[in-house]
């Protein structure tokens, strides 16, 4: 069985550190655009408020996933983890196509709420780009039955995916007056 896990680690590690570079250089790239093509007609609020959805019911999930393991309900909190990253999967989805459809908006905010929402923000932004190694490694880990691994890397995956998940719903109720 060892021989298996360690001939899929040579596929799946290299997927998840291109992944892991590439998607927040596809951002990165995404946000710089001169040009935005509206391919859905979306306003400016439609894809910030389904993000904002996304990411509290992924915050719900990844709760509800660790009450789980804590019983010891290992089946259920698979299933529950599969479906925190499935709507992340869809969130990253749908994060591109508003990066490529609508122009960033500017937060408005002044005084000590402006510091705030910046700290938030930027902490947002830099923690996203480190959970997606760390959701994918975590997830490799535990549907291969690699679960020392698999531990090993949740204890730090589930607080920082945690943080950026509720602080992906605080950026937009920040900015809503914006939108």
């Amino acid at each position: 069985m060892k021989t298996t896990l360690k001939k899929s680690d040579h596929i799946a590690i290299p997927v998840i550190i291109g992944l892991s570079i590439a998607v927040p250089i596809i951002v990165l790239v995404l946000m710089l655009l001169p040009q935005r093509y509206n391919i859905f007609g979306a306003d400016t609020l439609t894809f910030p408020l389904f993000h904002a959805i996304l990411n509290f019911a992924t915050a719900v999930l990844l709760i509800i996933g660790y009450f789980f393991m804590s019983i010891k309900k290992y089946v259920q909190h698979r299933n529950i983890m599969i479906a925190a990253f499935g709507l992340s999967v869809i969130f990253l989805v749908s994060y591109v196509l508003s990066k490529i459809s609508n122009e960033p908006v500017p937060y408005g905010g002044e005084g000590v709420l402006r510091y705030v929402y910046f700290f938030i923000l930027i902490s947002h932004i830099l923690l996203s780009a480190i959970i997606v190694p760390l959701v994918l490694f975590t997830m490799y880990r535990g549907l291969s039955g690699q679960y020392n691994k698999h531990s090993k890397v949740a204890r730090w995956t589930f607080p920082i995916w945690l943080y950026v998940a509720i602080t992906g719903v605080l950026v937009f109720l920040f900015m809503m007056p914006y939108y």
